[in-house]
């Protein structure tokens, strides 16, 4: 009896690749460290906090180098090897460099923000929630079965609910986490229905397996499965802020802190889209004619209503800088929801998310150094107005230079040649792919978020009305600026760079 069951226990026994698996886990033990450290540190030291923070960020990112030399995989099936639920290949490994990139930038704004909170801000439990949405974040792209998708998608969601209303006594802090809170668990919700119904039809929850099983799918089922497909879709569109999911959006960045306002548009993105190429291209390629046009139908409505709608902001209101580039985030996500919808047709499925995750690393830099500009302006404007920015230039020329900078790269003109390469590589994936009518779309909602990104940066170097505001530069915001910065410009220099690092492989 104990001979038999020797080697049954022997084969369920996995080793673990440590190495593969380092990034995500760094951010979860330091997140933990940082839980249990705040009960012991003084009030007057919480600024340890902050850095023990940043610096675990740091430490899982550069986690990412020795992952470059080949793809690893871990957590697979005794019996097949070849069948794993954590893969981290090139694909995985750069969208793990935005989110942990973006979300150590995002806690250097917080260091900063944290600080001005005056105690409104509880230390421990920020830092803790922001390390712990960053693992769950960078866990999500490795994920190559449902379950593990839902549940690191989860991770990397309810922490950012509690940061959004984190601010102790602000009204429309808890409004924006109460929106954003109901928002994702519908969408929670109508993904776990859309899983249930796929895995009823293949009996897997292995993308792999299911690319392979769904095709063979019987009559009986076929409805069942279509219906899987549709409601998956529907609950990322929810995530990645596609119309008309994007509600939640312009309230939520508001009432956010503006570190956290960052770190969704950047990373929440980042999160969203790579579960959504993980369940359509990977899992589901054999269902291209389901999700193929319905994302197409959804780009194209979400790029729209979302330069409209940055385009009718108007500079008094306050906090109108924050909700253009809220909604400005909308309209980006539909130029990301291109090349996905493009691969349903294209012949070389791979390119056209390589364009998806080119555009993300793009936009992902210079949005980042946008909201570290606002965050700056923010300290000493609280309101946050865009006449707030007039005559920048004035009072601080290499702020408002960068600014301009960072403006210039999302509309997609020079010397912002990082978003003018982004651009034409989303563009070229629509075309090549046959998808006319949606370069089309493309073009005009370019023109209209020309107006708007170019009537900001006008206002920055316009004569002052009255004495200049003066502008601290605290250390961390300044090493923010700085590092979006630079690597906007060194991208610019060399855009093909970054098509080179997102030449993927996940197939």
């Amino acid at each position: 009896m104990s001979s038999l069951a020797q080697p049954l226990a022997a084969s369920l026994i996995q080793s673990v690749d440590w190495l593969a698996i380092a990034p995500p886990t760094i951010a979860a033990v330091v997140a933990l460290v940082v839980l249990v450290a705040d009960l012991f540190v003084d009030d007057r030291r919480k600024a340890l906090l902050a850095w023990l923070s940043v610096a675990g960020l740091a430490a899982a990112t550069l986690m990412l180098l020795p992952l470059l030399d080949g793809d690893r995989a871990t957590f697979c099936l005794t019996g097949d090897p070849a069948v794993c639920s954590y893969t981290a290949d090139r694909f995985t490994l750069v969208l793990q460099l935005l989110v942990l990139g973006g979300a150590l930038v995002a806690a250097l704004l917080s260091v900063t923000g944290v600080k001005d909170a005056r105690g409104g801000l509880p230390e421990g439990e920020f830092w803790f929630l922001l390390l712990s949405s960053a693992a769950g974040a960078a866990l999500l792209p490795a994920s190559r079965d449902l379950a593990t998708l839902i549940v690191a998608l989860e991770v990397a969601s309810l922490p950012a609910f509690a940061l959004v209303g984190l601010r102790q006594g602000d009204r429309r802090s808890s409004e924006a986490a109460l929106k954003f809170f109901l928002s994702s668990v519908t969408a929670t919700a109508v993904s776990l229905m859309g899983v249930s119904f796929v895995y009823a039809a293949t009996g897997s929850l292995y993308l792999t397996e299911i690319a392979e099983r769904v095709q063979g799918v019987d009559g009986s089922l076929l409805t069942l499965t279509r219906t899987g497909v549709v409601l998956t879709l529907v609950g990322f569109a929810f995530k990645t802020a596609a119309v008309p999911f994007h509600f939640w959006v312009p309230d939520t960045y508001v009432g956010a802190p503006l570190p956290v306002a960052a770190y969704l548009s950047v990373v929440g993105k980042a999160v969203g889209f790579s579960g959504l190429i993980l369940v359509t291209v990977v899992a589901l390629p054999s269902y291209a004619d389901v999700w193929g046009p319905a994302l197409a139908a959804l780009a194209a409505l979400t790029m729209t209503v979302g330069n409209v709608g940055a385009l009718r902001q108007q500079s008094t209101r306050a906090y109108s800088a924050v909700r253009l580039l809220a909604w400005s985030s909308v309209g980006q996500a539909g130029y990301l929801l291109v090349p996905i919808a493009a691969a349903a047709w294209s012949d070389d499925a791979e390119r056209s998310i390589g364009s998806t995750v080119a555009y993300a690393l793009m936009y992902g830099v210079v949005n980042l150094g946008a909201f570290a500009v606002a965050a700056l302006v923010g300290r000493a404007r609280q309101l946050n107005r865009i006449a707030d920015y007039r005559g920048l230039y004035a009072a601080s020329p290499l702020t408002a230079l960068l600014l301009a900078f960072f403006l210039l790269c999302l509309a997609g003109l020079p010397p912002g040649i990082i978003g003018l390469f982004a651009k034409v590589t989303v563009f070229s994936a629509a075309v090549d792919a046959g998808l006319g009518w949606l370069a089309v779309v493309m073009a005009v909602n370019v023109v209209i978020a020309l107006f708007y990104y170019l009537q900001w940066t006008a206002l920055l170097f316009r004569a002052p009305e009255g004495e200049p505001a003066r502008y601290g530069l605290p250390a961390p915001v300044t090493a923010a600026i700085a590092v979006t910065a630079v690597l906007g410009i060194v991208l610019s220099g060399a855009p093909q760079l970054v098509l080179r690092f997102t030449d993927t492989a996940l197939f």
